[in-house]
């Protein structure tokens, strides 16, 4: 496969393209993670206003979980057709049509007046959410340079755990003062300031005009789809699927779990996702470091998630005390981040030359299916009242995340060596 042994190059041949200044870089580096920052702030805006919601539409919490159900299913199609309009119109004009979504749902949603306008604008958040991962690492892939992508890479993922953190902190204190109304409109304001921000700077998002290449593409709808025949491809897309639902379990269930299991005080049980999160974007920036010699970053994935799976086979199976918990999340968080770069980058590593865009919205489309799926088993789980369950569920799922990390690097072996 000619195009997918190109790929395999691509990080050489940026190695010898001039050098790209700090400012350039941490400019693109900035904006990117600004705007990924909204994406995660905008996956959680509903779920701390559930006691709010309930009552206001009368609504039971299967219903409003339906919700966030809707939201990813619609987000993954998105993601998976945007990558295709990032590769052929440049991934600006997208990125600003994605912020512009999510800042109308904002506003939709807190002028919504029965549940099926909630889930209208559920629908047009997906939409919104969808185009990030395409547009966001096109943008860091084409413009930033291979020195400082580890950086780069570690960077999003900062931004990506600072937005679920900040969403619950913005939306809650403003339902509590004012109204649910209210924190849903301060949600779509900020939004919308974030877009005016990336509008003024819309210079440094520009990409040269040789690099969208789907349009040189566009007439050859077989070249297009070349790419899905790049087994890493799908490797990596199954990779984000298991990922996927133990970011679900962590943000949904663990902590719950935990507090049955070791009567941790609801205030502090209520932490512990924090807690995970920030840690987890302390450990990112440690992966950026690890991240700077890509040919071991299959191996940090493993020593990421294996501690991780170490710390929850201890949580959910030996007696815990109550005020450890809040600690243990935190190292786990922090030995997940410590493997975020080096994710990202097995999927460059990946990618075949040209379809950045298309393969990251396959790829990254494998997270909205898990998070659309994985609630539905272990809530059922929780409901039968199967906590051990729930942290064995989560540990079986970090160790099948790495034996697909690795398989990842077998099958791009694999095709080198055919090629």
């Amino acid at each position: 496969m000619p195009h997918y042994d190109q790929g395999m190059t691509t990080a050489t041949a940026a190695a010898t393209m001039p050098p790209v200044s700090l400012r350039q870089d941490a400019g693109v580096i900035g904006l990117v993670g600004l705007a990924h920052m909204i994406s995660h702030f905008s996956q959680l805006l509903l779920a701390p206003l559930f006691p709010w919601l309930k009552d206001a539409f009368n609504a039971s919490y299967t219903e409003l979980g339906f919700l966030m159900t809707l939201f990813f299913v619609v987000s993954c199609t998105v993601q998976a057709a945007s990558g295709f309009l990032v590769d052929r119109y440049g991934p600006r004009p997208i990125l600003f049509s994605g912020l512009s979504l999510l800042g109308l749902a904002a506003f939709g949603f807190a002028l919504s007046p029965n549940y099926w306008a909630m889930a209208a604008c559920s629908i047009v958040a997906g939409v919104g959410n969808g185009v990030f991962h395409p547009v966001d690492y096109t943008l860091i892939n084409r413009k930033v340079s291979a020195p400082r992508l580890g950086h780069a890479y570690s960077f999003h993922g900062i931004t990506g755990s600072l937005g679920w953190a900040l969403a619950p902190a913005v939306v809650v204190p403003l339902a509590i003062a004012f109204s649910w109304r209210v924190a849903l409109a301060g949600a779509g304001t900020l939004a919308f300031v974030v877009l005016a921000v990336l509008w003024l700077n819309r210079a440094k998002l520009q990409l040269p005009a040789s690099a969208p290449a789907g349009k040189a593409q566009a007439g050859n709808a077989e070249g297009s789809f070349d790419f899905l025949r790049v087994p890493a491809v799908w490797m990596c897309f199954a990779f984000f699927f298991f990922y996927a639902v133990i970011l679900s379990v962590v943000q949904a269930f663990a902590p719950e779990a935990a507090r049955q299991l070791h009567g941790v005080p609801v205030a502090l049980a209520a932490m512990c996702l924090t807690v995970y999160m920030v840690c987890a974007a302390g450990g990112m920036v440690l992966g950026g470091f690890l991240a700077l010699q890509p040919e071991r970053c299959e191996r940090v994935v493993g020593l990421g998630f294996g501690t991780a799976a170490l710390v929850a086979l201890a949580i959910g199976f030996t007696p815990v005390p109550a005020l450890a918990v809040p600690a243990l999340f935190g190292f786990m968080g922090f030995a997940s981040g410590i493997a975020g770069p080096s994710r990202d980058l097995l999927v460059k590593r990946s990618t075949p030359e040209n379809s950045t865009g298309r393969v990251y919205g396959i790829v990254y489309s494998g997270l909205d299916i898990g998070q659309a799926i994985a609630p539905l088993f272990f809530g059922m789980l929780m409901d039968h009242h199967e906590y051990r369950s729930v942290w064995l569920g989560l540990v079986i799922f970090q160790g099948i995340l790495i034996a697909s990390a690795f398989n990842v690097r077998k099958v791009r072996r694999t095709v080198l060596v055919a090629a």
